[in-house]
């Protein structure tokens, strides 16, 4: 029998983690809601499994409901955060925390009634409403601390083991999940008595469930999500796509943030999509390199040909660096005669070489009325040798760039110094 249940106990997890990561996958196209919601409403019954459900196991007595599932829930609570932001995460936990007082404000209103006995089989258990709530509110209360805390490792884990995502998921896991059982077995202890004989087992058997989750999140990070980013990237078409025109939403937002002269991402979209680029090539342990480029004596040009022509150089421009840079590369008009690119997956000495291409390319492309060459200087800094946030990252860049325009232009400057004289 415990062998059989150590087998079921597997499959839970298997199904229950393969069931949110497939919401939160694709959750650009179904909506983040589906997989919020699908979170949400398994909070009673982890509640009531805790309470009362257990199973004997080989290492001891344990609760799906707060072995398999709760766990699940605070690792899904993780991934959310490294795919969205702690803003995200937070919406959950208000909900259950709010929704859980609201059913212990319930129970106690519930008292007032006088209900009838419309079967001799069922009566309402008012008691049961008030007991659960009280478990829930603890629960979430510790789902919060819970997900503050995860969170708060996971991050100070990267000082340790930046690329090694996997271990520290499964560390932060560990360690919040102990707290956890220590905090929610108390409650359990003290509401119904259970004993202490349970704690083991519960402890054990969410320690096997971070192994699994674990197990089952590398699978998915290394072989599925980076493999299959393009398929997850096609629309799946469902009756509520087709009635929001989500095609003409998608079109729309494409072209929305764009520069009206180039025709390249303007400083407003940078500013949006810049950091969660970076944010996501650190998350899956890559680098990624911005370049700041600036036209050389770019004032000249509009002195000496006009504003027109001097729009003409900087189309000229963008549709060389459109055309070298690559389709994972984001380019964005900074200003003036600037350009930024961000380039996710790319470290220092690549980002050098990409550099010194779009330098020579625009050197031996681009030319005024007169047929002067028109030439750039760029600046290179690399995330996260550089730095870890885009800001920190881009000014970095930008005083290599003034180091280029130093050092005599039509260069570029990286983190040793100049690395190529025009």
């Amino acid at each position: 029998m415990e062998a059989l249940n150590l087998v079921l106990f597997v499959v839970e997890a298997v199904a229950y983690f393969v069931l949110m990561v497939t919401l939160l996958h694709f959750r650009h196209r179904l909506g983040l809601g589906v997989f919020l919601t699908a979170l949400g409403v398994m909070h009673f019954m982890e509640t009531y499994l805790a309470a009362v459900f257990y199973v004997s196991l080989p290492f001891g007595d344990v609760s799906p409901g707060s072995s398999v599932f709760f766990s699940g829930k605070l690792m899904m609570i993780l991934m959310l955060y490294l795919w969205e932001d702690a803003a995200t995460v937070r919406q959950p936990i208000y909900g259950l925390f709010l929704g859980n007082l609201l059913t212990v404000g319930i129970a106690w209103v519930l008292q007032l009634h006088q209900p009838l006995q419309l079967s001799s089989n069922h009566m309402p258990d008012v008691d049961f409403l008030k007991e659960m709530g009280w478990l829930m509110i603890w629960g979430t209360a510790l789902l919060y601390v819970d997900s503050l805390g995860i969170i708060l490792l996971y991050e100070k884990l990267g000082d340790f083991f930046r690329r090694r995502v996997v271990l520290r998921f499964m560390i932060s896991g560990f360690v919040l999940l102990t707290f956890d059982q220590i905090g929610f077995f108390a409650a359990l202890h003290y509401f119904l008595d259970v004993p202490v004989a349970v704690f083991w087992g519960g402890w054990k058997a969410k320690m096997l469930s971070v192994c699994l989750y674990g197990a089952m999140f590398a699978i998915y990070e290394y072989r599925i999500r980076r493999l299959g980013a393009d398929a997850a990237a096609r629309s799946i078409s469902d009756v509520f796509g087709d009635l929001t025109f989500r095609e003409r939403y998608n079109d729309l937002l494409e072209r929305t943030g764009r520069d009206m002269l180039t025709g390249v991402y303007d400083r407003t979209r940078m500013e949006l999509e810049a950091p969660l680029m970076l944010r996501e090539a650190l998350r899956q342990g890559l680098s990624a390199t911005v370049l700041i480029i600036d036209a050389d004596h770019f004032k000249d040009v509009n002195d000496g040909y006009g504003h027109l022509q001097g729009d003409v150089v900087l189309k000229s421009i963008a549709a060389r660096l459109g055309t070298t840079l690559r389709s994972s590369d984001r380019i964005f008009r900074f200003g003036g005669e600037e350009f930024v690119a961000v380039c996710p997956g790319t470290n220092h000495e690549e980002g050098l070489l990409l550099a010194e291409r779009l330098r020579w390319t625009i050197a031996t492309s681009v030319k005024t009325p007169d047929d002067s060459p028109v030439t750039v200087s760029i600046g290179v800094a690399t995330a996260d040798e550089d730095g870890t946030s885009f800001t920190t990252v881009l000014s970095a860049a930008d005083s290599r760039l003034y180091a280029a325009k130093k050092s005599g232009r039509n260069c570029i400057v990286g983190r040793s110094g100049v690395v190529k004289l025009g």
